[in-house]
């Protein structure tokens, strides 16, 4: 499993699976987030199977999904409020990183006002 650090106090990847939870716990990452819908590619793990591996290894999970392209004003407030809760470092993941990017850039535009 790769991931890309955006911040310092924030990274992101593509899909991941529930064997990859502890990995991301020994990497020091407190909470994880995903950006993709259910069902969106035949095969990839659901929130679900994500949020107990993450709830066994002691991480937060918050489910924030959204179609690429399609972020909208109530996707970037739901990941405000995620940023604002959950402790950091965060881990965030959809299909490839760039949803995980984009509402992270967008959340911060939102936070600076």
């Amino acid at each position: 499993m790769e991931y890309r650090p955006i911040a310092d106090d924030y990274a992101v990847s593509g899909q991941i699976t529930a064997e990859d939870v502890q990995a991301i716990k020994e990497a020091g990452f407190r909470s994880i987030i995903c950006n993709r819908p259910d069902d969106e590619q035949p095969g990839q793990p659901t929130a679900q199977e994500i949020a107990v591996a993450a709830a066994a290894a002691d991480l937060i999970f918050r489910h924030i999904p959204f179609t690429s392209g399609q972020m909208t004003d109530e996707d970037v407030r739901k990941m405000v409020e995620a940023l604002d809760e959950i402790p950091g470092p965060v881990f965030a993941f959809c299909r490839s990183g760039a949803r995980s990017t984009n509402i992270y850039a967008a959340a911060k535009q939102v936070k600076e006002g």
